[in-house]
């Protein structure tokens, strides 16, 4: 028996990464840094996310979001990216589907391209570095929309 189990918490909430049926979110992770990518998987799993699958270049994410479809809640999409922009893979996959929930990652000084993005359909941004209070914050007020 750990101390955890001896201390029962009266805070504890159901994590954010499950439904109200109690299934996982699953989330596609597009990004061509490991490092990031790996980050975001760790904060997702952390909250009970699925991450459903990663991809490192726009057309890879694009695929695999077809792939994935209908049972992907939710795309990080980075937008620096070699082989096909986040910018273009947004536009694909909002082609392929005009529902899809993606939220944009991006470094700072990148402003007008979120901006861009914002205005084709994405939900919203999370700037590098990665804050995890922030990430899921944002990502948590997307799929409660």
């Amino acid at each position: 028996m750990t101390a955890k189990d001896n201390m029962p918490n009266l805070n504890e909430k159901p994590p954010e990464g499950v439904k109200p049926d109690g299934s996982a979110y699953r989330v596609l992770v597009v990004d061509d840094s490991m490092f990031i990518a790996k980050q975001l998987g760790q904060i997702f799993t952390s909250e009970g996310f699925e991450v459903a699958a990663t991809a490192g270049d726009g057309a890879q994410g694009v695929e695999k979001y077809k792939e994935l479809h209908p049972n992907v809640d939710l795309v990080t999409m980075d937008i620096t990216m070699p082989v096909m922009d986040g910018v273009s893979a947004l536009e694909k996959i909002l082609e392929f589907d005009k529902n899809a929930c993606v939220i944009m990652v991006s470094a700072l000084g990148k402003e007008d391209v979120v901006k861009k993005s914002l205005l084709m359909g994405a939900k919203s941004y999370i700037v590098k570095p990665l804050d995890r209070k922030k990430v899921l914050e944002r990502v948590v007020s997307v799929l409660k929309r």
